[in-house]
């Protein structure tokens, strides 16, 4: 069983390795000029990983528990406390996770600068504008004068 939980690990750090590539071209997306071409297939490779992620963390706790561990890190720390080629696997993928995290966190931070940006320009945009005859109004046509 810790051949198998072995090589959940190293499957799990394969696909946090591969979350935090796609985590960097996110970045990128979000830093260009026009983002919404690029980000569609990024949040669909996203969506892939983080559901093979949730998987193989079910999986890695399943085995932890057939080997008398508790589920999570609890259980993985006991398991690596008692196999050295599993503290090292450990080790690695949660340097992985700790990446893949900041780059997240820092992806967040981006998205909410975009959309502070965004909502600033909206709201410059809808200033209340005195309705004067000749003034489009936001359907592109000139308000009917009021009768007299």
């Amino acid at each position: 069983m810790k051949d198998a939980l072995l090589a959940t690990l190293i499957e799990e750090y394969s696909a946090v390795e591969a979350f935090a590539s796609i985590l960097t071209l996110e970045t990128k997306a979000l830093t260009a000029l026009s983002p919404l071409e690029l980000l569609p297939p990024i949040v669909e490779k996203k969506t892939e990983l983080i559901g093979l992620l949730a998987r193989l963390e079910t999986t890695r706790d399943t085995l932890l528990a057939e080997m008398g561990f508790p589920a999570g890190w609890p259980g993985m720390e006991l398991a690596a406390s008692a196999d050295a080629r599993l503290a090292d696997q450990w080790a690695l993928l949660q340097k992985a996770a700790e990446r893949a995290r900041r780059f997240n966190t820092s992806n967040g931070e981006l998205i909410r600068v975009r959309m502070d940006y965004n909502q600033r320009a909206l709201t410059a945009l809808q200033v209340a504008v005195p309705q004067k005859v000749g003034f489009y109004g936001p359907d592109g046509r000139i308000p009917a004068r009021p009768a007299a």
